[in-house]
């Protein structure tokens, strides 16, 4: 259900920017490496599972850092690895990133590769990138919190879930 929740993310990211490519990492709490979760566009059916050492490349700065960043020339970024890149089969051009964040940690990194022309807009796309990722973490604390719920009351804890979900999510909150 998480991977599905995550692959709906990259495939909308990847669609609202015009994108080659749109991924999500998730970092592991045992080792702190990136993990490709879900994957749309350049490198999907292939990529999921593939893991890349913490700090690695945008994605690993946006982790360590919790903030978001846009780069439309990657051969003038310092925090790109290109021979991480290159590891995948596909080294975009530009890259923008934002964090996941869950209980105040990030938890992982959302990733639109390549987006389409019309980049006029850069502040309005970090923008919602960043709600994108928003919505990705609270779809996954949600999931995980239902998870470890006993069976017998998932469907009341459920309907908390999506009630905290939906008061998040309302124009009024914040």
């Amino acid at each position: 259900m998480e991977r599905r929740l995550l692959q709906s993310i990259v495939e909308v990211a990847r669609h609202a920017f015009g994108a080659a490519a749109s991924s999500i990492f998730l970092i592991d709490p045992e080792t702190g490496d990136l993990v490709f979760e879900a994957v749309a566009g350049e490198g999907d059916g292939q990529l999921v599972g593939t893991r890349f050492p913490a700090g690695t490349g945008i994605a690993g700065w946006v982790a360590s850092s919790g903030q978001s960043m846009l780069v439309d020339d990657l051969r003038e970024s310092r925090h790109f690895s290109g021979d991480a890149a290159a590891s995948t089969g596909y080294v975009p051009d530009s890259i923008m990133a934002a964090p996941l964040f869950g209980d105040d940690e990030c938890v992982g990194v959302l990733e639109v590769l390549d987006r389409g022309a019309g980049g006029a807009r850069e502040m309005a796309d970090v923008e919602l990138l960043g709600l994108l990722a928003d919505q990705a973490a609270i779809g996954l604390e949600l999931l995980t919190r239902l998870r470890a719920a006993d069976p017998s009351n998932r469907s009341d804890k459920a309907l908390r879930l999506l009630e905290m979900a939906e008061s998040l999510l309302s124009p009024t909150h914040g």
